[in-house]
């Protein structure tokens, strides 16, 4: 049985040191809309792919729409997997990155001898799934990817014995600033859907001069279409109380149109007075929107606007720098892992011998 043991943890090893243990990251299944938190997985998935790692997307059903239609193909060209009705094979040298909004995941894979990895995007969402009185460590997630440090912050005190690391988000770079004229579009994207339909109807009964201003609701659209109606536009709103970085925004900056937006309970790291014009109330939206507009039309936009939404967004746009990233945080967790495993293999040996 200790022979055994030994072989195993030998052969665990040597995937380890090969690249060859797989990295399982647990995705929904957005039925082919396009959402900046599953963009996110893709982009790790793809970084360690290319460099020479065996990342694999575990999905729920057997179905999955996948992200072609919105990300390309060359995503869909890593390995997916479904769970549904499976057998999922994990090793030990394997790991699990399961997003925060899985609790019951949690649950049913701890269990499960291999390394597991918490991905929390959304602070907010964290506990609705898990059960009171729990914790991640509880359940053998001792590790968490995020994404700012103020969310480090915010869950490192909710969440004990879990260390943690910062991966920020990366803006792709077909979100590039327009050579174009604006049009008189308004692009729109809020987390509940009740609040585009009450900041386009109060706007237009509040300011009925505005009415040939057209409302441009950015759900459901495929990336690169994303990107250009972006520039289409000559102001974006943005309304997310429980945004836990707000990649709508920065891809608007990108785009080099202004941003009016309410500022989240947890007021992002790169928000400041002078990238984008933002208020605490949300009932003032409409107000801003509608000065904002008077002033487009008399071409009264100060170019500072403009420039600081650039520079921002540039912050997020270096590819190079986000796989780097990537890749060297998951060879830590794989080097930590795998001295863990040698320092088991030399003690059984000692143990043998004695």
């Amino acid at each position: 049985m200790e022979q055994e043991t030994i072989n195993k943890l030998e052969k665990s090893i040597e995937n380890l040191r090969n690249k060859d243990s797989k990295l399982f990251f647990l995705v929904q299944d957005t039925k082919g809309n396009a959402k900046g938190g599953i963009r996110y997985i893709y982009q790790m998935a793809k970084a360690l792919k290319d460099g020479g790692f065996n990342p694999v997307i575990l999905h729920e059903t057997k179905d999955y729409a996948g992200v072609a239609s919105w990300m390309g193909e060359e995503y869909m060209e890593i390995p997916h997997q479904s769970i549904d009705g499976q057998d999922l094979q994990v090793s030990p040298e394997d790991f699990l990155i399961i997003p925060e909004i899985y609790g019951h995941v949690f649950e049913q894979v701890s269990q499960i001898p291999s390394g597991k990895i918490v991905l929390c995007q959304a602070y907010d969402h964290m506990l609705e799934t898990i059960q009171p009185g729990m914790n991640w460590a509880q359940y053998g997630f001792r590790k968490c990817i995020t994404t700012t440090q103020l969310q480090e912050d915010y869950i490192k005190g909710v969440m004990k014995n879990t260390s943690f690391d910062i991966i920020e988000p990366l803006i792709p770079s077909l979100f590039e600033a327009k050579d174009k004229p604006s049009k008189p579009i308004i692009s729109i994207h809020t987390r509940d859907q009740r609040d585009t339909m009450k900041i386009i109807k109060t706007f237009y009964l509040k300011y009925p001069q505005f009415r040939w201003v057209t409302f441009r609701d950015m759900r459901g659209i495929n990336q690169e279409e994303f990107s250009e109606y972006l520039k289409d536009a000559f102001v974006s709103v943005w309304v997310d109380d429980t945004s836990g970085f707000g990649t709508f925004p920065i891809e608007s900056m990108a785009s080099r149109t202004p941003v009016i937006g309410k500022v989240p309970n947890m007021k992002p790291d790169w928000m400041d007075e002078k990238n984008g014009v933002w208020t605490y109330e949300s009932n003032n939206i409409v107000d801003i929107l509608a000065e904002f507009t008077q002033n487009w039309l008399e071409d009264n936009i100060s170019n500072q606007l403009y420039d600081e939404g650039l520079k921002t967004a540039a912050k997020f746009m270096d590819e190079d720098k986000f796989n780097g990233t990537v890749i060297e945080t998951f060879q830590n967790y794989i080097n930590v892992r795998l001295e863990n495993f040698e320092e088991q293999l030399n003690k059984l040996k000692v143990e043998e011998v004695e």
